[in-house]
């Protein structure tokens, strides 16, 4: 009896992630305010896995160029902490919204730490890597600061692995073809 209801619980919820866009999710703030992504709808958005002792970290400064530069035409940068990849996100939400303001004057909207892969990855993060819902963009997270960009109408559009800065021309493409669509 648990099994099955377990068995269907576990359908129930592949069924709702196929099916499932960006919007569909509610995640806490940094500060623990629940946010619901559907605020976002008609926003190109890029979904970022972020971490403050990585070597990857100073790209914080590139995604906060880029959410200066582009906020106005209706970008917006969601980081997401997360300690998956030798522990380099070890710290308090408060440390890290302490860290990212001091060193890097983050602005745009920060979250409550997650797990981006594994047993307790994310109901998100689910969806965001799901093969079978987004094909050409699933896929398990490799590394710190993979970067997701959403169209206007929820879709994701492109993934950058981690190594791809985000001030690179194949990103800003991106975000500049989703900002005009």
């Amino acid at each position: 009896m648990i099994a099955k209801l377990i068995l269907s619980a576990g359908l129930a919820a592949a069924s709702m992630l196929a099916g499932s866009s960006i919007y569909d999710f509610t995640l806490n703030s940094i500060t623990g305010q629940p946010v619901s992504l559907a605020q976002y709808k008609g926003k190109v958005v890029m979904i970022v896995n972020v971490a403050s002792k990585c070597g990857f970290t100073p790209q914080y400064k590139g995604l906060e160029a880029l959410y200066t530069k582009y906020e106005g035409k209706g970008l917006v940068i969601l980081g997401f902490p997360a300690n998956n990849f030798m522990s380099q996100e070890p710290g308090t939400n408060a440390e890290i919204q302490t860290f990212c303001s001091r060193t890097y004057n983050v602005t745009f909207p920060m979250f409550s730490k997650i797990s981006v892969k594994g047993s307790d990855q994310a109901p998100l993060y689910q969806f965001l890597t799901d093969k079978k819902a987004n094909p050409a963009t699933g896929g398990d997270i490799g590394w710190n600061f993979t970067k997701f960009v959403i169209d206007r109408n929820g879709k994701i559009v492109a993934r950058f692995d981690s190594a791809v800065e985000p001030e690179s021309s194949e990103v800003t493409k991106a975000i500049e073809t989703a900002l005009i669509h």
